[in-house]
């Protein structure tokens, strides 16, 4: 309770922070769930919303699952890697690492 808070508060030396229990403490605290609001259900009496992230964090879930989804046919088929995203070397360096190679 806010009063009980702030009388504790007051005779300690150390910071006494609130979580709920009124302006009386030397600190306020939130759990950033709370504030930002990905906390799914329930939310504290004592906690304040500040932003709705939860559906935010859905859709971009969704998006991630996409790209690996679209990554994944990709590599299936055979699109990925193309010339364009693998690393060349010289044929001259490719032969001298090969002929150093122990044979298979």
């Amino acid at each position: 309770p806010e009063q009980v808070a702030e009388a504790i508060s007051k005779r300690m030396e150390m910071l006494v922070i609130s979580m709920g229990s009124g302006k009386g403490c030397d600190a306020q605290y939130l759990f950033a769930e709370d504030i930002l609001g990905t906390n799914r259900g329930h939310v504290p009496r004592h906690a304040k919303v500040y932003r709705n992230l939860a559906g935010e964090l859905d859709r971009i879930q969704q998006e991630r699952m996409q790209a690996f989804r679209e990554y994944q046919a990709d590599v299936l088929k055979g699109a990925f890697p193309d010339a364009k995203n693998t690393v060349g070397v010289k044929s001259e360096e490719s032969d001298e690492f090969l002929r150093k190679l122990p044979p298979i």
